[in-house]
């Protein structure tokens, strides 16, 4: 029997880690969308909707209902760039730190269950051949 596609196998995995993710979550009533989102601010504060959009891999549409959610719970914070008055920056409130650092033993678990088997190098190998195959599709 032939090996399925790498393309459907990254699928699967995908498909696979976000189930978790939204059973991870739903105790805390977000989204696996709106938890991504507070992770890449975590990482780029300072985003305005559309590029927090296209670093969370949605429409700048769908990323505005994820930034009013998130927002209402007072987990960002939405302000005026000094630069540029006519644009809002976005950023991580001390409640949207709290709740990563709730989130990030659980999160760090169901990684490590997914690279339950990979070697220190292995683990580091699929972390350079994922990135490069990323920078591949979008470049």
């Amino acid at each position: 029997m032939p090996q399925p596609s790498l393309l459907y196998s990254i699928k699967q995995v995908e498909l696979a880690t976000r189930a978790r993710l939204d059973e991870l979550l739903r105790p805390s009533g977000l989204t696996t969308l709106q938890y991504t989102a507070l992770t890449v601010l975590e990482r780029r504060s300072g985003l305005s909707g559309a590029e927090l959009a296209r670093n969370s891999f949605v429409t700048p549409q769908s990323m505005a209902d994820v930034i009013a959610a998130i927002e209402r719970r007072g987990l960002i914070s939405r302000s005026v760039d000094p630069a540029n008055r006519r644009r809002h920056i976005l950023g991580l409130t001390d409640a949207g730190r709290r709740f990563l650092a709730e989130y990030a033993e659980p999160v760090a678990a169901l990684e490590e269950q997914m690279l339950k088997g990979f070697t220190g190098t292995e683990r580091e190998a699929f972390r350079d051949y994922l990135n490069r195959a990323r920078t591949a599709v979008t470049s």
